[in-house]
């Protein structure tokens, strides 16, 4: 019994690294995850990464009034903004680099505190 399951998981291993993923950070799809700023960004960076997300997905949400602007800073309109590009482009690794400046999350940010810093969405 225990050669099959060492044949299975030999194999297995042998497809995912020609496959080309090997190098690549690998979260099953069941489990959600949110691309963050680092609190160690700064500001520059940070509104870079808000200009770039922005425009390439609907950022809406970040306008005064609207559900995700309060808190009114900058860390937390530009991981809000950063995840809005990383859900919407697949939630793949690349997706959440930002020139090194994001962070992917297995903890919903909106239900806590990272570094604290608030997160809404």
């Amino acid at each position: 019994m225990a050669k099959p399951v060492l044949l299975l998981s030999l194999f297995l291993s042998l497809l995912f690294f020609i496959s080309g993923t090997g190098g690549d950070l690998v979260i099953p799809n069941e489990q959600k995850t949110w691309c963050v700023a680092k609190p160690s960004s700064d500001e520059g960076t940070l509104m870079a990464n808000i200009n770039y997300a922005c425009s390439e997905v609907d950022c809406r949400i970040l306008h005064k009034g609207c559900p995700c602007f309060s808190p009114d800073n900058l860390i937390n309109h530009a991981s809000i903004a950063m995840n809005l590009y990383y859900q919407c482009k697949g939630r793949n690794t690349w997706n959440c680099d930002f020139k090194n400046s994001g962070l992917i999350v297995m903890t919903d940010p909106s239900k806590s505190r990272l570094s604290g810093a608030s997160f809404f969405w």
